[in-house]
């Protein structure tokens, strides 16, 4: 059994329903659905009983879920004393699909000045998760875009940036100068996956409640408004292809670029990429 397919199982049999589990390993249900099953004939036994109702743990899959728990705590363990012995120095950065701001490479210069040996590893996250894997623990620091539920978090603002409605080029409201929130009352909006952070999807749809295609990346976002007219929001400033546009909202809070970590946390390292985040996005 490969660990990761010990962690798929883990989320299943902790969510009892594949699509949160899906959600909270930020990958899509189906590979999920195949390596559950995989796993299933690998130990010769079902998991999980399946009902109309939902799903529940069978005895075999209660007795794997203590031990895949056991083991995965093992392995960490392991991976922490090894990296210990070793006397690598290793951070790993969550970044919102945002690496072409000029403030990360700013960053990521700056931080290589300051900690020249620390390996680098840098995870991307799509639009489910504004903490990038930093709550599930993939990460050890993010950086991405407020607002969501800070609870248990140090957030460390970094910049503002004013918001706009992504449109087809050939939409009517595209040659607007700027338009108000209410002005898109009777459009379609993008939705994120059930169990996504209410705070982070109130913000792009808002702060009211919308219908519209359910969306997990900036590319499936973008195909939705030149296949469907579909409507979204998005930070001004960001390259777009010729046939959209964007118009500034008159009425739409900023959005805030920042640097987040789990409250109480004193590694230095996530300190230093804490102050040199705060320098760089300061120019």
């Amino acid at each position: 059994m490969e660990l990761r397919t010990l962690r798929y199982f883990v989320a299943v049999a902790e969510e009892l329903h594949f699509g949160r589990a899906a959600t909270r390993l930020h990958m899509s249900q189906p590979p999920l659905s195949r390596a559950i099953r995989q796993l299933e004939a690998d130990v010769g036994a079902q998991l999980f009983a399946r009902s109309p109702t939902g799903i529940t743990l069978t005895a075999v899959g209660s007795v794997l879920l203590d031990e895949a728990r056991s083991l995965l705590d093992h392995a960490d363990r392991v991976r922490v004393r090894v990296s210990a012995a070793a006397g690598a120095a290793t951070l790993t950065i969550g970044i919102l699909g945002d690496g072409t701001d000029p403030g990360t490479a700013r960053l990521a210069a700056a931080y290589r000045r300051s900690r020249p040996g620390v390996d680098i590893h840098v995870r991307d996250a799509d639009l489910t998760d504004p903490t990038c894997g930093l709550r599930a623990g993939l990460v050890d620091v993010a950086l991405t875009r407020a607002p969501f539920d800070e609870t248990a978090l140090t957030v460390r603002a970094l910049r503002s940036d004013p918001v706009g409605v992504v449109l087809r080029a050939d939409d009517p409201l595209a040659r607007r100068d700027g338009l108000r929130l209410a002005e898109l009352e009777d459009r379609r909006w993008f939705q994120f996956p059930p169990g996504t952070d209410p705070v982070w999807q109130s913000y792009w749809n808002g702060g009211r409640p919308r219908e519209g295609p359910v969306v997990r990346a900036v590319q499936e976002c973008l195909q939705a408004v030149l296949w469907n007219g579909t409507v979204g929001l998005a930070p001004l400033g960001h390259d777009l292809p010729a046939e959209l546009a964007v118009v500034p909202l008159i009425d739409m809070p900023p959005s805030r670029v920042v640097a987040v970590c789990n409250e109480g946390d004193t590694n230095p390292l996530i300190r230093s990429f804490l102050e040199n985040a705060t320098n760089a996005y300061r120019r």
